[in-house]
């Protein structure tokens, strides 16, 4: 079994920054992609950031040029520093991992972190 824990997340002001972490654990033997995404209230689930194993990234439009993410393979790690925050990036983030275990591959969620943005 996977577990992913995600911190970082809080209230910030319009403009700030903050700094998501989101750790994978358990017996792991590979993880491909990981990723962030976002759920506002009455929304759908979105992609906001992901990265391959090799480093390739790809984003949202609407947070290119905000938002950048990145990984630790060493630590099984993934992070996304968010910038320039608006209102509209208010939404409880979750991290994703693919990851192959004993059972084989399988896709991965953490339970959420809250980023609030006040205007």
């Amino acid at each position: 079994q996977v577990r992913l824990v995600e911190s970082g997340g809080g209230l910030v002001q319009a403009g700030g920054s903050l700094r998501l972490s989101c750790a994978a654990s358990g017996t792991i033997f590979s993880i491909n992609a990981m990723g962030w995404y976002r759920q506002a209230p009455g929304k759908q689930r979105e992609l906001v950031a992901g990265i391959t194993s090799g480093g390739s990234t790809n984003y949202a439009d609407s947070v290119k040029g905000r938002f950048t993410i990145s990984r630790d393979n060493a630590k099984n790690t993934v992070y996304v520093q968010m910038n320039s925050l608006k209102p509209e990036d208010t939404a409880v983030y979750y991290c994703n991992a693919q990851a192959s275990t004993y059972g084989g591959w399988s896709n991965y969620w953490g339970q959420g972190t809250q980023v609030t943005v006040s205007s």
